[in-house]
């Protein structure tokens, strides 16, 4: 990638700070360093919208050890497919929440302390970036809206913390191996420098891969899904002074996949750099601020396999893009009385994004007949504030958004393969304005009940792919639209949450949600679909969980119902009414855990999605299914741990595509046995 090396350099050069930081306390003789708050607290707001937090130890008792895996115990989270980085398209793993449904790109906001993580090109989500041991925490506000958050945030947000660099142990080592030739692998390394840290994280992933194509539709092209991934960051933690703390980070990441077909390869890279300054982190009585910046890079290709020919029809051989961004945040000191405090904080934010997608079309013999370009620019900026205050048992938030965008440089030209000129379109530029606004409130009924009431909106600009890049899945053509407007979400809740300390909580839902200008796959002819604005997609439901600790037993449990239907008028008329497409009704798990009196840990999971539908207009379905995961976690020494687990105990048979009955299946039975190592 054109982007990577220079980027690199610069990346690595700002992430040792050891030439900016303070010499270590000369008291502290065993060489312990205090922890660096990299992150201002969660404000008082959160607890009004429901934010959810899962603890490390909750996320890495996973039988894949995929991150996917992780966040699928969330209630309502879903992604485009159901299957994983694994088996999917890369730039189909956008994520959501509450049933919204989506076209592959993202409705929901994914934060890796603070910065946002889904490719600026496509909306997807380089899971491969993102390797699960490195999570310290994650917290999910659905439905959160306008406010702090900005573009994306439509269905909720998802903020990913990683472990400190003082709290992790010197040397990390995982190894695992598994079904279908699979293995998996991670080192990470803390070193103190200065007065701070720097970390070093490896992980790599590859399998043979397990049958997506069921054997009665397999031909002699057919294959498994087979992958290989890595990926390295560098970070480094460390004081300015006694109140600023600085964390930067380079991460690194490298996908390759290979799906149904042989010569079906998809894969990208990227290498994303971020800055971040904080002040007064945990000092409520000064101004509390957060400097954030980052610069992401990244590339993608595809090479499409016709189902009839078995030969490559399409080479999208590079998608080059760059996505930059900047975010502020300021807290005012407490203000108020004891009895009536009230807290403030505002801040501005700027995101931009370049890309362009190049690619051949192949004849059968493999020559080129048609070569095409087509991307942009996409730019917005944005101002909010937020307030808080609390009387007694009542909590009050409120906050406004202003955001400006522009859609600029978006381009398609076509060429046939000598380079003789087809055609050319410079799309006209564009730019508006977009008002937002949140608010919430929350009673403390006592007895570990909470009452809390919110509403808010929201709001999505069209990726450059949505807007400029047609795409085929075979033999389903899907055309691209300029012309796109942002998507606008309206929508409440009322919840009841109650908690009786560590030992039994218990929270529910209601919800409503409008998403006005859905953009949509709308089919318009045989196998022809092109991306639209429908009216809306309206989603009501409820989401409810449950956690009881009974001695050494832990049971958390999640389930969803999210009633989602069509908006739709004009041309796209015949969708009205209808369920938006991948957007199952029901979902939920369940998680038994048991904390063996020999120190180890036996986990039982189990997930459900119910049926959806493969297509716009409700007539491919994909089957519900309930899988299994068993897992085990044994320590040997202080330092070395082995672990087994069984994915898909009973190999439920699992749709993950099904185009007229041309199916994909998701991942089947598999075992996984391994080792951990933590110390020095």
């Amino acid at each position: 990638m054109r982007h990577l090396p220079r980027l690199s350099v610069i990346a690595l050069i700002a992430a040792m700070p050891g030439q900016a930081l303070a010499a270590p306390d000369a008291g502290d003789s065993d060489g312990d360093r205090a922890i660096i708050v990299t992150a201002l607290p969660p404000p008082p707001s959160a607890d009004a919208y429901g934010s959810e937090e899962i603890s490390g130890d909750r996320l890495h008792m996973t039988a894949s050890g995929n991150v996917e895996e992780a966040l699928a115990r969330i209630a309502g989270f879903q992604q485009f497919r159901r299957s994983d980085g694994r088996s999917a398209n890369l730039s189909g793993q956008g994520i959501t929440l509450r049933g919204i449904g989506g076209n592959a790109t993202s409705r929901t906001l994914l934060l890796r302390d603070g910065v946002p993580i889904a490719d600026a090109f496509f909306g997807y989500i380089p899971f491969t970036a993102l390797p699960l041991g490195d999570i310290a925490s994650v917290d999910v506000t659905r439905g959160s809206g306008s406010g702090p958050f900005g573009a994306g945030a439509l269905a909720g947000v998802i903020s990913l913390h990683s472990t400190p660099l003082a709290a992790r142990a010197p040397l990390v080592a995982e190894l695992a191996g598994g079904s279908d030739d699979s293995w998996r692998g991670r080192a990470a390394v803390t070193l103190p420098l200065g007065a701070g840290h720097v970390g070093i994280d490896i992980a790599h992933a590859q399998s043979d891969g397990f049958w997506t194509t069921p054997v009665g539709q397999r031909v002699a092209a057919s294959v498994p899904a087979r992958y290989r991934a890595s990926s390295l960051s560098l970070t480094g933690e460390a004081p300015i002074s006694d109140a600023v703390a600085m964390q930067t980070r380079i991460s690194l990441f490298r996908d390759a996949r290979t799906l149904r077909f042989a010569g079906a390869d998809n894969g990208g890279d990227g290498a994303d750099f971020s800055l971040r300054l904080v002040g007064n982190a945990q000092d409520r009585q000064h101004w509390q601020w957060d400097i954030l910046g980052w610069v992401q890079a990244r590339d993608f290709s595809n090479i499409v396999v016709s189902a009839n020919s078995f030969r490559p029809t399409l080479d999208q051989y590079a998608t080059p893009t760059i996505g930059w961004g900047a975010r502020v945040e300021l807290r005012a000191p407490v203000m108020g009385s004891a009895r009536l405090p009230i807290r403030l904080r505002f801040g501005g934010e700027y995101r931009g994004a370049n890309g362009e997608a190049l690619e051949n079309a192949l004849a059968a013999s493999g020559a080129v007949t048609r070569m095409r370009r087509a991307g942009g620019e996409t730019a917005i900026g944005g101002i909010w504030a937020e307030g808080d205050v609390a009387s007694g048992p009542l909590s009050l938030t409120l906050g406004a958004r202003y955001d400006h965008y522009w859609l600029t440089e978006g381009h398609f030209a076509e060429a046939l393969g000598d380079g003789t000129p087809l055609s050319q379109q410079i799309f006209a530029k564009r730019q508006g304005n977009i008002l937002g606004a949140r608010g919430a409130a929350s009673y403390d009924l006592g007895g570990g009940l909470t009452l809390r009431a919110a509403a808010y909106t929201g709001f999505r600009l069209p990726t450059l792919n949505e807007l400029y890049r047609g795409f085929t899945v075979f033999p389903v053509v899907t055309r691209a639209n300029a012309a796109l407007a942002p998507e606008r979400l309206r929508g409440g809740e009322v919840a009841l949450d109650w908690r009786h300390g560590d030992d039994a909580a218990f929270a529910i839902t209601l919800f409503d949600n409008r998403l006005r200008h859905a953009i949509a796959n709308v089919t318009i002819g045989p196998n022809l679909r092109e991306r639209q604005n429908v009216d809306a997609v309206h989603a009501q439901g409820v989401e409810g969980s449950v956690m009881l600790r009974l001695g050494q037993f832990r049971i958390d449990g999640a389930l969803s119902y999210s009633d989602a239907r069509v908006v739709a008028s004009g041309g796209a008329a015949a969708l009205n009414g209808l369920r938006p497409a991948q957007s199952p009704v029901w979902s939920g798990g369940a998680i038994l855990n048991w904390q063996m009196p020999w120190g180890g840990v036996a986990q039982f999971a189990l997930r459900h999605v119910g049926a959806q539908f493969e297509d716009d207009r409700n007539v491919d379905v994909l089957p519900g299914y309930t899988a299994c995961d068993l897992m085990f976690r044994q320590p040997i020494t202080a330092r070395l741990t082995v672990e087994a687990s069984i994915e898909n105990i009973t190999n439920v048979r699992i749709l993950t595509r099904n185009v007229a009955g041309s199916v994909d299946l998701g991942a089947s039975r598999s075992l996984w046995l391994g080792l951990r190592w933590q110390g020095i």
